[in-house]
């Protein structure tokens, strides 16, 4: 998967790129159809201080993509704050995948019963 960061106002360490791809892989690991994942970090000083710092997260996978943001006053909650957002639409996501796949099959699975009964 491609991983592209973004900072605005905020200094990019090495422990803060290294946490958000540990973030990425375990994302990565949820959905093997994920194409690129944007990561925007923020710094806003017009804000209050309770939400100045945000993290948005734009993953690009098959059909429509999923996006997460959130914003906090410390850098490392937001981040994860995001991350459990974008895993709940990734969960949310294939459970719809999985139920539309049921209902397919127990739809030809009762056509072929209604046939075998006439």
């Amino acid at each position: 998967m491609k991983f592209i960061l973004s900072t605005h106002n905020v200094k990019l360490t090495q422990e803060l790129e290294d946490r958000l791809l540990d973030r990425i892989k375990k994302l990565e690991r949820k959905d093997h159809r994920a194409v690129e994942a944007r990561v925007t970090i923020v710094h806003d000083k017009t804000k209050v201080p309770e939400r100045q710092l945000s993290c948005s997260i734009r993953l690009a996978v098959r059909g429509p993509d999923l996006f997460a943001e959130d914003s906090e006053s410390d850098l490392n909650s937001a981040i994860d704050l995001a991350m459990k957002k974008m895993e709940q639409q990734i969960s949310k996501r294939r459970s719809k995948f999985k139920a539309r796949k049921h209902s397919q099959a127990a739809a030809t699975k009762r056509k072929q019963q209604d046939e075998a009964l006439t």
